[in-house]
C-alpha cells in the first residue's frame, strides 16, 4: 500500500473529512514520527509495534562489481519491531 492509497481509503471510510484534511493528517504522523526518530526517540504505536533507530558500526565491505575492499562508515538506520497484536493477526 502506498501513501496514496492510504488517504484514499481513510477518505473513503470518513466522508466527512476532505480528502485534502486527511492528506494533510496522514503527512503530519509520517512527518511527526521522522522527526522522533531523527531525534533519537523511539516511537510506540500499541498493537502495531515500535520504531527506533539503531547504530550500525563502521565495517569494510565489497565493491560487487570489482570485490575491492571498501570502508562503510558507521551509520543510523532506522528499525522496526512488530507489536505482539500484529504479529498475532498476521499468524492467525
Amino acid at each position: 500500500m502506498t501513501k496514496s492509497e492510504l488517504i484514499t481509503m481513510l477518505a473513503e471510510a470518513n466522508p466527512h473529512l476532505y480528502q485534502r484534511d486527511v492528506e494533510r493528517i496522514v503527512s503530519t504522523i509520517f512527518d511527526e514520527i521522522s522527526a522522533a526518530l531523527a531525534k533519537g526517540d523511539r516511537v510506540e504505536l500499541r498493537g502495531f509495534g515500535a520504531f527506533s533507530v539503531k547504530q550500525r558500526d563502521a565495517r569494510i565491505g565489497r565493491n560487487p562489481r570489482t570485490g575491492d575492499a571498501v570502508k562503510v562508515e558507521s551509520k543510523y538506520i532506522p528499525f522496526f519491531k512488530t507489536g505482539k497484536q500484529l504479529r498475532d493477526k498476521l499468524n492467525s
